[in-house]
């Protein structure tokens, strides 16, 4: 069979929940609807890290974060499997965001058209990206802290403004209208690996404002967040609920107390930017398949992690909460897998890899922590998964309570480690799936805390073992 073109789509910070096709109505999405209608959906799928650079690395290259020593963002990573398919043959794109440091590495594309975050403060600041550069080249100033700080009512906004400048030249109208701007005009690759990054629903949470009018006074599921969950916290979430409420990171202050009106109004904000995001994913579909693309490609739909949202007294990620380990993962190729699939078995993310590689006929290192998926796609009701998922987040500019959190999870239960503090938190997944009751140290969970604390230590060790021949100059 033909090598496949293989498209790559990847938001920033979308929740696992914000499909209606995979059973979450109140988000109109028609366009991932028909892909997940089409193609087979991974209903675990968890990423490795819980911020955008460790997660991103993570998954370009197959390795978890710590073997990668990418554990946070503007830690340098310029390599990449991608390599692997450029010297193979395929023809390497990106357009929007990749989040590789620097900015600009190669990372294996023959071209980028490079878009980051739009409120870039802590690293890359007066970095000029391809959007910048359109902005500039029509004389508007883009949105950013600066101009929101100004505005009435910031400190109470959660992060969720109108996008002011014309409607094309939001991020996300610009990225999906670049790519598909490359797909009808660009010669036709073959076989091409094309790398979609849209830099939403990241915040700010800066949709058009017709795209947010009809979420809000739609009802909207908002988990409640009680004293009592809040209290049962372990002091590194307490401290980063306080540091989240005085420091505005991505243009988002989040206030230890805050109202249903402004949590629905925030939720409403995000939900509006993943339909419009889900409007240009569409597009960029209607060009594949004009182009002649579509007959022989797969197309990979996914998010870098997810966005807590106030739900449980958290604001944005850096938590080890299913809002932002667990993200959407659909894979398109109708006359290549089953239609309508759904896999229910635990995946990590970075598995895409040596998926993607075994599709392109590519040799597999052998070291790889990640593992192919292709026998779910192939055949999903066999199909057993991983035991555990896991991920990782190391004390950052953000995440300053504790210096490394780790997660491990089963079907059952999920526990959250804070190295060298006696506190930690153990969720039962299917007595409590929203995980607002910590187990942690009661009595009667006692075994689970064990059992999983003791997969914690084993895996490392089997990390360690695994990956004792990889080189750190692969960085």
């Amino acid at each position: 069979m033909q090598r496949p073109n293989i498209i790559f789509i990847i938001t920033d910070q979308q929740r696992y929940d914000t499909i209606a096709a995979l059973g979450y109505p109140h988000v109109n999405t028609p366009n991932l609807d028909r892909l997940v209608r089409e193609g087979v959906s991974f209903d675990q799928c968890h990423v490795t890290a819980a911020s955008c650079a460790a997660a991103r690395a993570s998954l370009f290259k197959g390795y978890f974060p710590h073997t990668t020593g990418i554990l946070k963002n503007a830690d340098r990573w310029r390599r990449s499997w991608i390599e692997r398919l450029n010297d193979a043959g395929y023809y390497c794109a990106n357009i929007g965001k990749m989040h590789t440091w620097p900015f600009l590495t190669e990372l294996g594309f023959h071209e980028r058209f490079v878009v980051e975050n739009k409120d870039r403060y802590l690293e890359g600041r007066y970095f000029f990206d391809e959007w910048d550069k359109a902005l500039r080249f029509r004389g508007l100033v883009k949105q950013q802290r600066e101009q929101y700080r100004k505005l009435p009512g910031y400190n109470q906004a959660l992060g969720a403004f109108d996008w002011e400048l014309p409607e094309d030249t939001h991020p996300d109208f610009f990225v999906g209208d670049m790519a598909t701007w490359w797909i009808e005009s660009t010669p036709k690759k073959d076989p091409l690996f094309l790398q979609i990054g849209f830099p939403g629903p990241h915040p700010p949470y800066d949709p058009v404002p017709r795209y947010a009018e009809p979420y809000l006074n739609r009802e909207l599921p908002l988990i409640p967040v009680t004293q009592q969950e809040l209290d049962r916290q372990p002091p590194a979430l307490k401290e980063l609920r306080v540091h989240n409420s005085e420091i505005d990171h991505d243009s988002v202050v989040m206030p230890l107390q805050v109202t249903p009106e402004q949590r629905q109004r925030q939720r409403a904000y995000y939900l509006a930017n993943v339909t419009m995001i889900d409007e240009k994913v569409g597009q960029i579909m209607s060009a594949l398949e004009a182009g002649g693309y579509a007959e022989n490609s797969i197309v990979i739909f996914t998010s870098d992690h997810g966005d807590c949202l106030t739900d449980h007294g958290q604001s944005q990620k850096w938590t080890m909460y299913e809002q932002i380990t667990r993200v959407p993962m659909i894979v398109w190729a109708p006359g290549r897998f089953g239609q309508g699939q759904r896999v229910s078995e635990l995946v990590q993310q970075m598995d895409l890899g040596p998926t993607i590689l075994q599709w392109a006929g590519v040799d597999v290192p052998e070291d790889l922590e990640a593992i192919s998926l292709a026998g779910a796609l192939d055949n999903p009701e066999s199909f057993q998964g991983r035991p555990f998922v896991y991920c990782e987040q190391v004390k950052d500019g953000v995440l300053t309570g504790c210096e490394f959190m780790t997660m491990v999870r089963d079907k059952t239960h999920k526990l959250v480690h804070f190295l060298d503090e006696p506190e930690g938190q153990l969720f039962d997944l299917v007595a409590d799936p929203d995980e607002v009751n910590n187990l942690w140290n009661t009595p009667a969970a006692e075994a689970h805390q064990t059992r999983l604390l003791d997969e914690l230590r084993e895996w490392r060790i089997r990390s360690g073992v695994h990956t004792k021949d990889w080189c750190r100059d692969h960085r």
